[in-house]
């Protein structure tokens, strides 16, 4: 009941008042931070619903973590208090700074992980990353896990989520495990991205997209229904990867640390034991919870509530982990004289720890999904505060990677990103192009003319003709129509407010008023007087010429993060190459549809 009354509420919110709000936002977060700009995404409506209804819809129970959503929290308070300071709200450029920052302060306030924070805005979400930006993340993270650690939300004396302390070291033929759960969370990562892509895109496509409160209905509803029966699935997913990474004592009771040991025997270590029943019952639990967890989570993932994956794709992995670190913890008790024993642990002592197996686990299977390496191993150590496994974690989340890249290289923000079609290049995809720019650019040789601006012969008229009856983001500026040669560029948006405001403070402006690019005007005027827009015209824009491979083009579009270059021939205008006619560019020498790729 409470299940359904959550679900319902948040994402009515968000239908209502924030349709921005739903989802992780972490894909939207790395195509702003690429240099696009969607406009209301980080507002103030988006931060208060998402705040709102992501309390609701992890209180519902729900198959999603809070972690993707947090970051998108924390960007949209960086992009609310950059527009206190004018050096910072007017220049995109710097503001995207901001949001880097805000960033790891998101991914540390929610593990409580402000390295690993760092490490993720610099791997997973930012485009450029300079090392002033370095330093300012590390101190948004800092002063983020300050703030949480005098909160206390874990209610431990820890500021982790995850605290474990294992009694032994990890053994070194544990590694082939290790690889080997890297190994199934790379297949069990890539069979959710694919699913999870195809569900969503079935979504957008079908009528099933415009009944989104029916979908989180009836979602909450199965999720409900068939989680109670099962111990594992009926938790909270937080507090089943907790149990899932915590180790058997002597006076634990579970089922799960169910074992016939001997108490007769007095000493300070746990002898290793036979499994009980409560073991084989959990490890049938546990299957179930997986199948049904990745399951639900594929078509959870997507609705119209906020919604991550972080949480979700670690309990994939803890389970699959703590059920092989149980296989090998009883190969070890039934069969000790085996070479791969034999000197690794001492008789009758239990050396192997089925937890640590699901901390690597989660760290495979959340690798698998978000292709994170570097980042996700710092976040782990710092989410579990065991330094000491990093090998481990390591070996399992490089092993995931490759087999996740060798069967589809997409991890799962970045599927979304294309699915959405956001104009995202991606920074870390290299490209051999034997094209140049004149053949890719707008319009291509022998094809209409260039929509330009005459920098002193057209009228504010004729100006707001060209507003009212074009979309273009910006406009070239020339000297003249018969010269062509180039003189600047002038963004729309500017245009479109200097005319406004010439036409209500200016005396005298009237439609045939002369729109003047130029401090001084060569030619004698009688008419009414000129508008004076050379503040507003870029004298410098980023400029190719023709004959510039297209391979260097695409390499300027992704370090600069620009949205258009102008294409030049001996200083003389020939057309335009925006970002969305590079990704065309590339879908089509990859035989894919290139309308897939622009942004509605």
């Amino acid at each position: 009941m409470w299940s359904v009354l959550f679900a319902t509420l948040a994402v009515m919110l968000v239908r209502t008042f924030a349709p921005y709000a739903c989802g992780s936002g972490i894909p939207e977060i790395k195509t702003i931070l690429s240099g696009f700009i969607i406009r209301g995404y980080l507002g103030k409506w988006t931060l208060t619903i998402k705040s709102v209804c992501l309390v609701l819809a992890v209180g519902a129970g729900l198959s999603l973590g809070k972690e993707g959503p947090l970051v998108h929290v924390a960007c949209c308070i960086g992009n609310i208090f950059s527009y206190l300071f004018p050096k910072y709200g007017k220049n995109e450029a710097k503001k995207r700074e901001i949001l880097s920052a805000a960033a790891a302060a998101g991914v540390s306030v929610a593990f409580g992980a402000p390295i690993g924070g760092v490490l993720f805005s610099l791997e997973e979400v930012s485009y450029y990353f300079p090392l002033k930006t370095l330093w300012r993340s590390f101190f948004c993270a800092l002063v983020a896990a300050s703030v949480l650690r005098s909160i206390n939300p874990f209610g431990n004396d820890h500021l982790v989520m995850f605290y474990v302390e294992y009694d032994f070291p990890w053994l070194f033929f544990e590694l082939f495990p290790f690889v080997l759960l890297g190994v199934l969370g790379g297949v069990v990562a890539t069979i959710f991205i694919k699913c999870n892509i195809r569900w969503c895109r079935y979504r957008k496509e079908s009528r099933l997209g415009q009944y989104p409160i029916a979908e989180v209905l009836a979602i909450t509803v199965i999720t409900a229904v068939v989680s109670f029966p099962n111990e594992y699935t009926r938790m909270n997913t937080s507090d089943l990867i907790k149990v899932l990474f915590s180790q058997c004592g002597i006076t634990d009771v579970t089922p799960l640390c169910d074992y016939r040991r001997n108490f007769t025997n007095v000493n300070n270590h746990i002898d290793i034991a036979e499994a009980g029943p409560g073991v084989y019952t959990s490890l049938w639990q546990l299957s179930l919870a997986l199948v049904f967890k990745l399951l639900i989570t594929i078509f959870t993932f997507g609705i119209k509530v906020p919604a991550g994956i972080f949480i979700p794709s670690m309990a994939f992995g803890a389970i699959m982990g703590r059920m092989i670190g149980i296989a090998v913890e009883q190969l070890a008790y039934q069969y000790p004289t085996l070479w791969v024993f034999q000197g690794a642990c001492n008789t009758g002592e239990n050396c192997v720890t089925p937890g640590l197996y699901a901390m690597v686990g989660a760290a495979a299977c959340l690798g698998g999904v978000t292709r994170m390496t570097v980042s996700l191993v710092v976040i782990m150590f710092e989410l579990t505060g065991s330094v000491r496994y990093i090998e481990p974690l390591m070996a399992a989340v490089m092993a995931s990677k490759w087999v996740g890249d060798a069967l589809g290289k997409e991890g799962i923000y970045d599927a979304h990103i294309h699915l959405n079609g956001y104009p995202f290049l991606d920074s870390k995809e290299e490209f051999a192009h034997t094209t140049l720019a004149a053949d890719v650019m707008q319009p291509r040789r022998g094809e209409g003319p260039l929509c330009y601006i005459t920098q002193d012969s057209m009228t504010v008229e004729e100006l707001e003709c060209l507003l009212k009856t074009t979309d273009h983001n910006g406009f070239p500026v020339i000297v003249s129509t018969e010269s062509q040669y180039l003189v600047g560029f002038v963004l729309r948006k500017d245009l479109s407010l200097a005319l406004a405001n010439a036409r209500k403070s200016q005396v005298g402006v009237v439609g045939s008023s002369r729109a003047l690019f130029v401090s001084q005007v060569a030619t004698p005027w009688t008419g009414p007087p000129p508008v004076t827009l050379r503040r507003i015209l870029d004298l410098a824009p980023i400029t190719v010429t023709d004959q510039t491979p297209m391979e260097t083009v695409i390499d300027m579009f992704r370090k600069l993060g620009l949205r258009q270059t102008l294409v030049t021939h001996n200083g003389k205008i020939l057309g335009i190459i925006t970002k969305k006619d590079v990704l065309r560019h590339i879908k089509l020498l990859a035989n894919e549809d290139p309308e897939s790729v622009l942004f509605n």
